[in-house]
């Protein structure tokens, strides 16, 4: 079967599972092909027994856990690769309620879930199916609980009523709320919604995160086992789509999407290495965006490390407290003052409500001095200047010098200390000519005034270097962290800091690639691309758009420069350098094993598979070979300079360079398609091995041999209808998939260049 056959099947294919899926998440019913483990009626889960219900692969668990001195139950992963500590907990019954030490879950003769309560002897929570025929419980392998009549069709589960979290092929309906666990006042307030749109709130009508707007109106949310959240219309169809940056990454067998306790909507992925929960995709990208990230301990900061911290700018040590109350209140006898918070924007919490007016920032400023109830005022000025006016002493918000908002705090005068009046001197002191009739000192008062002025221009010396350096160096984090709400952040920088990051360009690592470093010492590699021949703003909309792609595979970008005719490209730094400078450096190729080159074909294979169809639109790489893919300490392959080429036409290029790529690593020789005909000849004579290094240490294995040299020609097919789709290509080395022998991927080619170069020669002698 040859791959455009296969091509137009998988085609059909795919529209088959579409309608599959849709028909799916609609679906009430659930038919068990299958032997699980049904829970009878009369069943019973205690915390004193400390029992648990489990699914059939045993990889969810239903049971009670300890909470702050008192009992939950729930339902927690429970798979043998996750150790005890990391089982997190995806559902509980009553979302926050807690039980006492003697409580139990009960599923009644009358087919009814009741949980009871110990500490007041009643039954706290009930799944409420006393007459919905129940005949048995379940809890699947997908993590969801369900209560089944005799027809074996679900009556209630605990997919309908989720807590703070979304497992893979659960939906999130109008109807239904996150809510993030109350481990605080402050978390209780969290909650995902939706209404037209994905929406993250604080109490009920402070939105502060949407996705994108659909003109379709959204039915429903659900999380994805290959790792993409996707809004789903009326229609049950696709309108809009995020992904994690493991996105279609076979090796992952668990994720979920939680509202988290800091209020950020975040989709996590299992790693067995090193055995822990990884975000790979959050909804608020600066956390400081979040609202009341800091409640009622100050104003939110981000700061070097990338993590927001709580400052209380209204206190004289700036430090967080339990709580960080505005220093004005109504009954303020002594008067008031007004003091300025640049590049800071504030917000009253509690209630969490506010009057914008339009007015300049001197009116802004006016209108709170004048209003004996309002405690502060933010203004800002995004194409329209508005003030908003605060009537509370709870306020929170947050400082970056990336904002051009600037916010006023009305504080409380304080009383004015009276100075001491010392006795009269007897006229006959000998020091009596020194003192003022009111018995001061005035050398001693001239003396500390002159004092007091130089350790304050000392001090604000310091202090000014010391903000000078710290702001530099904020405002590029401040870039990172607003540069693009669709990407991880990038920074901007000019020529001269890039001379300066790569010391004039002094250690070159490849054509064209320096290595640079960044403060705070992160190693970056520094790519000119001026060659590129692209327009200033086109190239800064393709650099962000490269910025926002994230996968293990792809080389992370970390800036750009677009400074008058110089572009480059800042990406991070892979300590082992290009694969090209591996396969050729005698030393460095004996680390490059038959598993090792295996492992980074699939690697690349993933890459491009993802660049060709798990972004938002098509990207191609335009430029694949051994020198655009890096190797990081531990030989993990990651491809760079991807993006740079946008037609679809660049799919089927990469998948002729990945062909050629893939014999090169297997056979060591870098002729490009002088290599690749001479692999071709080999197997074509039944001497496969004779292709791979002879530096291999270790031995081979024949079988993925055969099926990366045949899946190589397949890529080399000069008919590019005849080339197999990157997705099919990882299948292959996979090993999912089969493939059958190619034809000679250069005939065509060949037979072109003797017509060519005939009518050449027959133009010159006419």
């Amino acid at each position: 079967m040859s791959f455009q056959a296969y091509s137009s099947m998988l085609g059909n294919k795919r529209i088959r599972l579409d309608l599959s899926f849709q028909l799916f998440i609609s679906i009430k019913f659930l038919l068990f092909s299958v032997s699980i483990s049904q829970i009878p009626l009369g069943s019973k889960l205690s915390v004193v027994e400390n029992n648990q219900w489990t699914s059939s692969s045993g990889n969810f668990a239903i049971g009670f856990f300890s909470r702050s001195a008192q009992y939950s139950v729930g339902i927690h992963f429970n798979s043998n690769s996750i150790p005890n500590s990391k089982q997190t907990v995806v559902w509980v019954a009553g979302a926050d309620l807690t039980v006492g030490n003697n409580s139990y879950l009960h599923l009644t003769q009358n087919g009814e879930l009741v949980l009871f309560d110990s500490n007041g002897g009643f039954i706290s929570w009930t799944s409420n199916t006393t007459n919905s025929s129940v005949a048995s419980a379940v809890l699947l392998d997908t993590g969801n609980f369900v209560l089944l009549n005799k027809k074996r069709e679900i009556v209630w589960q605990s997919f309908d009523t989720p807590t703070d979290t979304l497992l893979p092929s659960q939906n999130l309906s109008v109807n239904q709320t996150l809510r993030a666990s109350s481990r605080n006042s402050i978390a209780s307030y969290y909650s995902l919604h939706i209404k037209d749109q994905l929406q993250l709130r604080w109490e009920s009508n402070v939105v502060y995160w949407t996705s994108k707007s659909t003109s379709q109106p959204i039915l429903q949310a659900i999380l994805s086992s290959d790792g993409a959240l996707h809004l789903l219309d009326q229609r049950l169809e696709i309108v809009w789509s995020v992904f994690g940056a493991d996105h279609n990454d076979s090796d992952v067998k668990f994720r979920f999407l939680r509202l988290d306790a800091d209020g950020n909507l975040r989709m996590y992925s299992w790693l067995d290495v090193p055995k822990t929960w990884t975000p790979v995709w959050q909804a608020v990208e600066n956390q400081c965006d979040v609202f009341a990230t800091c409640g009622l301990c100050g104003i939110c900061v981000f700061n070097s490390s990338g993590f927001p911290v709580c400052k209380c700018p209204f206190t004289p040590t700036s430090e967080p407290s339990l709580k960080c109350l505005v220093p004005y209140g109504n009954e303020c006898k002594s008067g008031s003052f007004i003091t300025k918070y640049e590049h800071t924007f504030l917000y009253g919490i509690y209630p969490p409500n506010k009057t914008v007016t339009l007015a300049s920032l001197q009116k802004c400023k006016s209108l709170c001095q004048e209003d004996p109830h309002c405690t502060a005022v933010t203004f800002t000025n995004d194409a329209t200047p508005q003030c908003r006016i605060m009537k509370t002493q709870y306020i929170t918000g947050q400082s970056t010098p990336s904002l051009s908002s600037v916010s006023f705090v009305k504080r409380c005068s304080d009383p004015l200390a009276a100075l001491p009046i010392s006795p009269a001197s007897s006229s006959s002191s000998p020091v009596s000519s020194s003192f003022s009739p009111q018995g001061f000192c005035i050398p001693c008062l001239i003396g500390v005034a002159l004092g007091t002025f130089v350790a304050f221009f000392v001090i604000q010396a310091g202090i000014g270097f010391y903000c000078y350096k710290r702001r530099k160096y904020m405002r590029r984090k401040a870039s990172l962290a607003y540069a693009n709400t669709n990407s991880k952040g990038l920074i901007s920088f000019s020529f001269s800091e890039i001379k300066e990051a790569t010391a004039n360009f002094r250690h070159q690592i490849g054509p064209k690639m320096f290595k640079g470093v960044l403060p705070y010492n992160q190693p970056v590699a520094v790519k000119d691309i001026k060659e590129v021949d692209i327009e200033g703003r086109k190239f800064r909309n393709t650099v962000l758009k490269i910025g926002s792609i994230c996968h293990k595979n792809l080389i992370q970008l970390e800036g750009y420069c677009c400074d008058s005719s110089h572009r480059y490209l800042v990406y991070e730094f892979a300590k082992n350098g290009s694969l090209a400078k591996c396969i050729e450096d005698p030393k460095m190729c004996k680390r490059l094993t038959w598993g090792k080159r295996m492992e980074i074909c699939l690697s690349v294979a993933r890459a491009i598979a993802y660049l060709h169809t798990g972004c938002r639109e098509f990207v191609s790489h335009g430029n694949l070979k051994c020198e655009n893919v890096v190797l990081d300490e531990n030989f993990n392959a990651k491809v760079s300079e991807f993006g740079l080429g946008r037609d679809r036409v660049g799919g089927e290029r990469d998948v002729r360079d990945f062909g050629e790529m893939l014999v090169e690593l297997v056979s060591g020789r870098r002729e490009g398609g002088g290599a690749c005909e001479w692999a071709y000849e080999l197997w074509g004579k039944g001497e496969a091995e004779m292709v791979v290094d002879r530096r291999i240490e270790g031995g081979l294995n024949s079988e993925q041999l055969e099926r990366a040299l045949r899946i190589a020609f397949w890529c080399l097919q000069f008919d590019e209808e005849m080339r197999p789709s990157m997705g099919e290509v990882l299948k292959v080395l996979e090993g999912t998939l089969t493939v059958d022998p190619p034809p000679p991927p250069f005939i065509c080619r060949n037979r072109q260049e003797v017509e060519e170069s005939s009518d050449s020669e027959l133009e010159h002698r006419i």
